[in-house]
């Protein structure tokens, strides 16, 4: 690795202890307000040289690409999310900007095993609405998430538009620098991003439904 400036290695020095806290990279955003900088541009600079003497890897497209090169010592993820090992916490309403797996998120821990889904899941999301009715998650269901920032075109992500408050499950769609956020019900229109214009954030993949209400047999 070159050697790097002071600034550089300062920058490094705050995503490696945000990565140790958090479990995910910080955004830009994150970055300056944790450095008390005003200017996103020279975090971007400062980045893109990190990038280039090879001290980590920037991601296109997501608010929180950054990847180290060399591996911090980052807890596993079972001590980021989960109690026990029989228990995943369940999220509500997640604020813009914020790490997904915030304690100030979790309001409560449900008695389900992580290693029940392939790949396993590391937070469960509750349904709201019919967006995605007919791929079977319905309205209060309890969706199964593994944490990722990486989806391949037709999977069914968690994501969130950077300054949104919502999270949303969509089928994901991507041609080069633009995205299709797209809903299992014809009553709903795709989202659609331009990835020049707008940062996408994918907080996860849907790895499996718990039904909390089944019909009832007549």
């Amino acid at each position: 690795m070159s050697d790097l400036t002071r600034k550089q290695l300062e920058v490094l020095a705050f995503i490696r202890r945000f990565m140790e806290r958090d479990g995910l990279p910080p955004t830009r955003g994150e970055i300056a307000e944790g450095l008390g900088l005003k200017n996103r541009q020279g975090i971007d600079q400062h980045l893109r040289a990190l990038e280039n003497k090879g001290a980590l890897e920037l991601v296109p497209g997501i608010s929180r690409g950054i990847r180290l090169r060399e591996e911090p010592i980052i807890p596993p993820p079972a001590a980021i999310t989960r109690s026990s090992p029989s228990s995943l916490p369940l999220l509500g309403r997640i604020a813009a900007g914020a790490p997904i797996l915030a304690s100030s998120h979790i309001e409560e821990h449900v008695a389900v095993d992580a290693s029940l889904f392939k790949p396993h899941a590391d937070f469960l999301l509750r349904v709201r609405g019919d967006s995605m009715k007919d791929a079977d998650i319905l309205d209060q269901d309890l969706l199964a998430v593994h944490r990722t920032s990486q989806a391949s075109s037709g999977q069914i992500v968690v994501a969130r538009l950077v300054d949104e408050d919502e999270a949303t499950v969509k089928y994901y769609r991507r041609q080069g620098h633009l995205v299709t956020l797209e809903p299992a019900n014809a009553a709903y229109r795709p989202i659609e991003i331009d990835l020049r214009e707008q940062e996408l954030s994918i907080e996860g993949l849907a790895v499996g439904v718990i039904r909390t209400s089944l019909p009832r047999v007549r």
